[in-house]
């Protein structure tokens, strides 16, 4: 096993060394999906022969997002660093609810660091968890036990009489806003989706409307959600702004700050994003610009008994006692759905202490001045059109010929799309802006440098052509 183990580092470093080299993305041959579809194993087999099974059918084709050409989405990227520090905590494997072991202490430390950088108080709660849907979540939960005015976790929201709760973002807000909702038990038309500005940031004075007609109907609005950094174009809402809103309305401000929180980090970026530290809650995906490997995210809320109040459960089977193994509690599972967890922490504190934050913020840095590079490169191509803003990281543009409609403009984006990344060449994700059919171009990539981006557009251009040639 020893032996076995050094060849699997050796190869896996080899594997992250050359991966400039392969295509970004290839489709899983048939051969491989047919060597996959096994009956159960009933009985052992030799683990160098499984491992050689994992090198020939499975690590050839990922979805290709550790390329430097990978901008699909918003995925991070993964370190060899962070990769073996997942090695080491899966060989510890401890069980991370709490207990007076040091696990334990390194998931405190790190949820410190990340309080100080984006400006929350010495005093503040989190808890790292899988994604950004799972943080954005528990702050959601928080917010609708603190401020729903009864008892919800002894009541629910069944009982007569209770009001009808209701919460506000902006109609570009992930979709986690909506199935956080349906599950919470508020349901989807509890969520006020507000429209935004040319630029894709929430209306504030559509805001104010909203919850002066949600109260005068009987409703009782408790939290606005900000975004910092949408999913579809980066833009980040006026943070400020709406805090103020909420410090006058007494709702819960929380921010999907999922990766454009880390803005903060950045010197020369940390304006867009002022009014972070002014939130009830955030949440953040170190997975992201974090650079981390799946998964890892993180929940913060400068609200620590609320927190705790609405996750904390008394169980005589979880009861600590002075000393022994028990005797630090259970602090972690108080704060969230999971009792068992994993050690999250170790590949987080591990790149914070060998890398710095300082470098975080520098790799964020250069993320956005190669989207600002792809932007005014497209602005230089008459067949390219930027259909957003790009205030951040978030790139979205189409392809344009002269004499097609806009069905198939869409249409030959959409294929520009596909082969793009059926040759390996880079992936890009889409999305729909006004109407259009659009390239989006997500990047949280440490790998990329300013040349893989002129590929693309040389790639999308000569696609493009293919397709509109006479």
């Amino acid at each position: 096993m020893r032996a076995l183990g050094h060849r699997m580092v050796d190869d896996m470093m080899e594997y992250l060394e050359q991966v400039r080299e392969r295509p970004v993305w290839r489709p899983v041959p048939a051969e491989a999906r047919a060597a996959l579809d096994e009956p159960t194993p009933r009985g052992p087999s030799d683990p160098a022969l499984v491992y050689q099974q994992f090198r020939d059918h499975i690590l050839p084709y990922p979805n290709g997002n550790i390329h430097p050409r990978f901008w699909g989405w918003v995925m991070g990227t993964g370190t060899p660093l962070a990769m073996l520090a997942d090695m080491l905590a899966s060989g510890m494997n401890p069980h991370l609810a709490g207990f007076d072991q040091s696990p334990a202490l390194v998931e405190h430390q790190v949820i410190r660091w990340m309080a100080e950088l984006l400006g929350f108080p010495a005093s503040a709660s989190g808890l790292l968890v899988s994604g950004g849907s799972v943080a954005n979540l528990v702050a959601l939960a928080v917010a609708r036990n603190d401020r729903a005015g009864f008892d919800v976790r002894a009541e629910g929201l069944q009982r007569p009489g209770t009001p009808r709760l209701v919460y506000y973002g902006s109609s570009e807000t992930h979709s986690w806003a909506r199935k956080a909702g349906e599950l919470l038990g508020l349901g989807d038309s509890a969520f006020r989706r507000i429209p935004v500005s040319a630029a894709y940031e929430i209306d504030v004075a559509a805001l104010r409307s909203a919850i002066a007609a949600d109260r005068a109907a009987g409703y009782r609005p408790f939290c606005v959600i900000g975004n910092a950094g949408t999913v579809n174009t980066g833009a980040t809402d006026d943070l400020r702004a709406v805090a103020a809103i909420c410090r006058e309305e007494k709702l819960w401000f929380h921010v999907d700050g999922a990766f454009g929180a880390f803005a903060a980090l950045a010197p020369s970026l940390q304006s867009i994003v002022a009014g972070l530290d002014q939130a009830d809650s955030m949440a953040v995906d170190l997975h992201k610009w974090g650079y981390l490997p799946f998964e890892v995210a993180l929940v913060l809320t400068r609200h620590a008994e609320a927190h705790r109040a609405t996750f904390a459960t008394a169980s005589s089977y979880l009861d600590s006692t002075p000393r022994g193994v028990v005797a630090g509690g259970f602090p972690f599972a108080e704060l969230g759905l999971q009792l068992s967890r994993g050690f999250r922490a170790l590949k987080v504190w591990m790149s914070l202490k060998s890398h710095g934050a300082d470098a975080w913020g520098r790799m964020v840095e250069q993320n956005v001045a190669q989207a600002r590079h792809l932007r005014d490169r497209i602005a230089r191509e008459p067949r390219l059109e930027l259909l957003a803003p790009v205030p951040l990281n978030v790139v979205c543009f189409r392809f344009v010929a002269p004499g097609l409609d806009g069905a198939a403009l869409d249409a030959v984006n959409q294929e520009i799309l596909i082969r793009v990344q059926e040759r390996g060449i880079a992936v890009p994700s889409s999305t729909v802006l006004g109407g259009h059919f659009a390239l989006r171009v997500a990047i949280t990539n440490h790998r990329s440098r300013r040349e893989d981006f002129d590929l693309f557009v040389d790639a999308v251009l000569g696609a493009g052509a293919e397709l509109t040639a006479d």
